[in-house]
């Protein structure tokens, strides 16, 4: 049969196109066909090299990660948190401490703050951080030596270097932070044996204190695994135990083995210029942010809480001892409520990292109220002549707060810290309550015995002439005042 012509062209038009696409794809059909079967083992065996030599790279990463780096932000407020704790004493508790002492004192007072600066930074550079902050030897969980205080491989601060890190900040910084909380401490006691104590006994005996009671004190407390009481878990954000209690106890031993002041209890023995005190308690309000939020070691939420919380308690406690003075006496006074001022920051120092604004009040309420009652009814039952109230201060408002900070940590009641697991409010408080007396008797046992071999050695109290003319001229010769 004869095909039309157009049908004709239309089929050759077709089959052209059947051939191209055979030739385009025929051949990657064929080749497909004829490539071997891939080895499913070759393939799991390339994956795991694969994994194998990726492990590496992710392990020196992690190191990279968990390596400490320098942090500006945590610097910054570091570097600002020490220059405040040592404004806290030089000027702050210098003028606090000088407005209450008679004026023919006030030269002896301010220069025994000073001079203890000095000292402090010495005794903190060549011995001192490696007492209390060189760790070698110790272990989580493990009592030996090491325990109650460090070696001399950190003595004239070995090792330290430009980029020698504490966390995220320089350690040269955490240092330097740390030496002033060892200025204050001692500081501290100067108000309890205020008017009558030997310049040259003063200098001895906190050099003594510094290396016996001190530096242990913040080796157990703060050094890490290992360490007594940071194996027992207390809680001690910024010094209730290594700063108060500690300084606290000192100061009435040494009020008592010193003895009271000529004509105490029969001559008026008022401060000579509560102006200054005034000032010195606002220097001391300022300054311990840097104490307690500076404790967080980092610009962070807990130095921010703690921020919150001091304020909080100062405030609070200020008022209760104001009001207790007003009920008891009928007026409120500026050195009554400067002193709960005082209360307060000190309660509120070892709680400042763990508590909340609610238990911040009641801490508040309770130092205030405490510390009024232990410095005015017991001192006068008792009769020791603690110059300054710094047992009833320091001491007392210690205690309140290391003991309260067991129970208001807890967040059931406001607290921010994330309890152990198995701790509860009676056993946080045992520990805190173990602290508290162990710091109590190491303290007081072994500031007796240094007193008492100052006091064989060179003699521990001034003259009887010179205590009447006053340590200005006497032991200085020079007048606070030249009017």
């Amino acid at each position: 049969m004869k095909i039309p012509l157009a049908t004709s062209r239309v089929l050759t038009y077709l089959w052209s196109v059947a051939l191209t696409a055979f030739m385009l794809f025929g051949a990657e059909l064929t080749l497909a066909q004829d490539a071997p079967v891939t080895d499913e083992a070759a393939v799991a065996l390339e994956a795991a090299q694969e994994e194998a030599d990726a492990a590496p790279a992710e392990e020196a990463a992690a190191e990279a990660e968990e390596e400490p780096t320098l942090d500006s932000g945590d610097t910054a407020w570091m570097l600002t948190a020490t220059v405040l704790v040592l404004f806290m004493t030089i000027p702050g508790l210098a003028l606090f401490y000088g407005g209450m002492v008679r004026s023919k004192n006030i030269l002896s007072t301010l220069m025994q703050c000073f001079a203890i600066t000095g000292l402090m930074t010495v005794l903190w550079t060549v011995y001192g951080y490696s007492l209390a902050f060189d760790t070698t030897g110790m272990e989580a969980g493990v009592l030996n030596f090491k325990s109650f205080v460090g070696g001399f491989d950190r003595f004239m601060l070995s090792g330290l270097t430009i980029d020698s890190l504490s966390g995220t900040i320089p350690e040269a910084l955490f240092i330097t932070f740390q030496m002033t909380f060892a200025i204050i401490t001692p500081a501290l006691i100067v108000g309890a044996f205020a008017e009558r104590m030997k310049f040259s006994a003063l200098l001895v005996f906190m050099a003594l204190w510094f290396t016996v009671c001190y530096a242990p004190m913040v080796h157990m407390v703060w050094s890490g695994d290992g360490a007594l009481m940071w194996d027992w878990g207390v809680l001690d954000f910024a010094g209730g135990t290594v700063v108060h209690i500690n300084a606290g106890i000192a100061g009435l031993v040494a009020a008592l083995v010193i003895g009271k002041r000529q004509g105490y209890g029969q001559t008026i023995m008022a401060p000579h210029n509560l102006t200054l005190s005034m000032i010195g308690a606002a220097m001391l309000w300022v300054g311990w942010f840097g104490f307690n939020a500076g404790s967080a070691v980092a610009a962070d939420t807990s130095a921010g809480m703690a921020m919150l919380v001091t304020q909080i308690c100062t405030g609070t406690a200020a008022l209760a001892w104001m009001f207790g003075e007003w009920i008891s006496h009928g007026k409120p006074s500026l050195l009554g409520i400067i002193s709960g001022a005082v209360a307060g920051l000190v309660a509120i120092t070892p709680a400042a990292g763990t508590v909340g604004p609610a238990g911040a009040l009641v801490i508040g309420i309770l130092a205030g109220a405490i510390c009024f009652i232990a410095s005015t009814k017991v001192k006068r039952a008792l009769g020791y002549d603690d110059s300054l109230d710094v047992f009833g201060v320091h001491a007392v408002g210690g205690i309140v707060g290391a003991i309260l900070t067991g129970v208001f940590a807890f967040p059931s009641l406001g607290g921010v810290w994330e309890p152990t697991e198995g701790a509860t409010i009676a056993s946080q408080v045992w520990v805190q309550i173990k602290s508290v007396l162990f710091t109590i008797v190491y303290t007081g046992v072994l500031s007796y015995v240094l007193l008492k071999i100052v006091d064989v050695i060179i003699g521990l109290r001034v003259t009887p002439e010179q205590e009447e003319e006053g340590l200005d001229l006497a032991l200085h010769d020079e007048r606070g005042y030249n009017l």
